[in-house]
C-alpha cells in the first residue's frame, strides 16, 4: 500500500486559480532520468537546464528525494501508483465541492508522460475513471499534440504545445492547426509573437479556458534567467529556417 501523498497544490500560478472557482491539484514527479527513469522524452536542453523542478520547495532536497521516490513507485509498482491517484483524485473532487469549487488536475506538473495510454489494473486510464473532471497538461510532444486538435483524445484531458530552442517550427505547425503554443519570454510579454496574438499564461494555470489558437506567454523564472539555449525568447522572434 502506498502511504505517500501523490498530489500536490504546485506553484503560486496554480493557486491564483482559486480566485477563478478552481482547485488545481497535480502530480510532481523528477523530471528528465533523475530518478533513473525517463520521464520528459520530447526534452530539449533548454528545457533541461531551466526546468522548474528547482523553483520554490523544489530547491529543498527533502522535496527532490520525495519526487524521485514517486516516480520509482510510478514506474516499479504502476497499479497501485494509480489506485491510490485515483482516490487523491476522489477526495480532491469532494472536498472542492463543498467549497463550491471545481477540482482540476494536472498529471504532468515536471513531466511528460503520455497519461492517455496509461491504465490501471481495470485497463482503463484517469480520464475514463473520472469522466467528468478535467484535467490538462503542458507537451513537447507533437504527436500527442495532433492528437489532441484531432479530437482523439479523451474530451476531458487538454493539451498545451510548449516550445523550446529546437521545435520552433513544430510549434508554428501546431499554431496553424489551431492550438495553443506555450512560450518563455525574457522580462516581458510581447503582444504578439510571429504575428499570433500572445496571451498571458502567469495570470492562471488554467490552460483549458484559453481561446484557441494563440501563444500562451510566460515570463522565465528561476534558472531559466541564465538560459543561453534560445529556449528562453527575446520579445518577437522569427522562425527558424
Amino acid at each position: 500500500m502506498i502511504k505517500t501523498t501523490l498530489l500536490t497544490s504546485g506553484n503560486q500560478k496554480i493557486l491564483k486559480g482559486e480566485k477563478l472557482g478552481y482547485i488545481t491539484k497535480g502530480i510532481h514527479l523528477a523530471p528528465a532520468n533523475l530518478s533513473g527513469y525517463e520521464t520528459c522524452k520530447w526534452r530539449s536542453k533548454g528545457c533541461t537546464m531551466a526546468c522548474l523542478n528547482t523553483a520554490g520547495r523544489g530547491i529543498m532536497q527533502r522535496t527532490q528525494d520525495s519526487r524521485i521516490a514517486k516516480t520509482k513507485l510510478f514506474f516499479e509498482q504502476r497499479f497501485d501508483f494509480l489506485a491510490k491517484l485515483s482516490k487523491e483524485i476522489t477526495s480532491t473532487i469532494k472536498s472542492a465541492s463543498k467549497k463550491s469549487m471545481q477540482a482540476v488536475f494536472r498529471p504532468n506538473l515536471t513531466s511528460d508522460l503520455e497519461w492517455e495510454n496509461i491504465i490501471n489494473e481495470d485497463g482503463v486510464t484517469i480520464f475514463e475513471k473520472h469522466g467528468k473532471t478535467q484535467f490538462y497538461d503542458y507537451t513537447k510532444s507533437f504527436k500527442r499534440m495532433k492528437a489532441f486538435l484531432n479530437g482523439e483524445l479523451p474530451s476531458n484531458y487538454h493539451l498545451t504545445f510548449s516550445c523550446s530552442e529546437s521545435n520552433e517550427k513544430i510549434a508554428k505547425l501546431v499554431l496553424e492547426m489551431g492550438g495553443n503554443v506555450a512560450v518563455v519570454f525574457r522580462n516581458q510579454l510581447p503582444d504578439t509573437w510571429n504575428g499570433v496574438e500572445v496571451v498571458d499564461g502567469d495570470e492562471s494555470d488554467l490552460r483549458f479556458l484559453d481561446k484557441q489558437g494563440v501563444v500562451v506567454g510566460l515570463i522565465e523564472k528561476g534558472l531559466a534567467k541564465k538560459d543561453s539555449t534560445g529556449f528562453v525568447k527575446e520579445g518577437i522572434n522569427s522562425w527558424l529556417n
